[in-house]
């Protein structure tokens, strides 16, 4: 009887402790908090509309090369698909009972695509990829959806031209928790 009644203070003291604990400085004598320069290497990130896109550029017939090398074995040839999303084709299927979202059908803003593949791709070795030959890969798969002729060199500027099959595709989220962000339909 008298170990049930202590139950609670013995789960506060311990609640307690927890706390303390948490608040406390590491004890373990490993890691550090991150350095500024090593903060900026990940603080990357481009918007929709291409705000913060590095400057370089990379052509179709560069990322012809670079996708065959890099990204071909995951994403096809052809970017079809493999053991890799597929990335090419599915316009006109998003409102089909079997849709196919892809780069060229589902994605609203080629910055993000660049975006994308600069800090996730290839799979093996994110970040691995300079700018100019992120510029190439993005360059090739928009091409690839016919969105960019064979010849194009794309760049900042360009790149945030492109317009998007589906840019219209999305509507402004109603919930009152994350204002300003898109879905889609």
């Amino acid at each position: 009887m008298a170990s049930s009644k202590l139950r609670p203070f013995v789960l506060a003291a311990g609640l307690a402790a927890a706390a303390a604990a948490a608040n406390a400085s590491p004890r373990y004598g490993i890691g550090r908090p991150a350095t500024q320069p090593e903060i900026a290497a990940w603080d990357i990130d481009i918007d929709r509309d291409g705000r913060k896109l590095p400057a370089g550029q990379g052509s179709v017939a560069q990322g012809q090369i670079l996708f065959a090398s890099q990204c071909a074995s995951c994403h096809g040839a052809k970017g079809e698909g493999g053991t890799g999303e597929r990335l090419v084709g599915g316009q006109g299927s998003l409102a089909s009972g079997k849709p196919i979202k892809t780069v060229g059908s589902f994605w609203p803003y080629a910055p993000t695509l660049f975006d994308y593949i600069r800090r996730a791709m290839p799979l093996n070795a994110p970040q691995s990829l300079d700018t100019d030959a992120v510029y190439a890969v993005s360059a090739y798969i928009l091409h690839l959806n016919g969105l960019v002729p064979g010849d194009a060199v794309i760049d900042a500027a360009s790149l945030a031209a492109v317009r998007m099959p589906n840019r219209d595709g999305f509507v402004s989220d109603p919930r009152p928790d994350v204002p300003g962000e898109v879905r889609p339909r």
